[in-house]
């Protein structure tokens, strides 16, 4: 159990240049959208975010539960959430894009959240933050599809929870980064060296994941 939630917090911080690309210009927004309480802001948009990825969480791990216990389905699932690792490191190392295509699909409810979430801007208060936040986690994201599919091999759906929850706090680093400052760090965040460095931790996690779905007797 700690294992796992440890490895999905692992996923988060090493999708840190993903995150910063996707959602660091939305916190920027919220850091300028008052000159007092900026702060504050930026934390209730991502309590909001959290929540939306740990709703999203227990969904697929009760699909999961119900395919690993009735449909005897656990080394397909395991099996696409290394498969997804892998081609989310070659997304972030600029080598692949196949994930684009999943983004897109992710992206015909997008076009219907989206409209929301703009009407929450600009951000004035605590609460239209919080509000903002839960439409911004349903943003189309590979990273976050790839954790969703690790969640999905999670033994209970409050497991799931308990996973996309450790997944949203390993990306909080990048996004309130992104809502705090903009400068040195946000060059080193987008530098291609360090999305390189991630990419290969997330590609070989990936191959460490798929493991006992290939070779099951011989995998600790």
């Amino acid at each position: 159990m700690i294992a796992a939630l440890v490895a999905m917090f692992g996923i988060g911080l090493l999708g840190t240049g993903h995150c910063f690309a996707m959602c660091g210009g939305i916190a920027s927004a919220l850091g300028f959208a008052s000159k007092n309480g900026a702060s504050r802001y930026i934390l209730a948009y991502n309590l909001g975010r959290i929540f939306s990825y740990a709703c999203a969480g227990g969904a697929v791990a009760s699909l999961g539960y119900i395919s690993t216990n009735y449909l005897a389905l656990a080394p397909v699932l395991r099996g696409i959430a290394g498969f997804l690792l892998i081609a989310m490191g070659l997304t972030m190392a600029g080598w692949w894009r196949g994930l684009s295509y999943l983004e897109k699909a992710g992206g015909l409810l997008w076009q219907r959240l989206q409209p929301l979430g703009l009407r929450l801007l600009p951000v004035r208060s605590f609460r239209t933050a919080i509000l903002l936040g839960l439409v911004w986690g349903w943003l189309p994201c590979g990273l976050v599809y790839t954790a969703l599919a690790y969640a999905a091999t999670a033994q209970t759906p409050l497991m799931g929870v308990a996973q996309m929850t450790a997944f949203g706090l390993g990306t909080l680093p990048a996004v309130l980064l992104g809502g705090l400052s903009l400068g040195k760090v946000g060059n080193v965040l987008r530098s291609h060296h360090f999305r390189l460095v991630f990419a290969l931790l997330l590609m070989a996690y990936g191959v460490w994941t798929l493991l006992p779905v290939i070779s099951p007797h011989h995998h600790h």
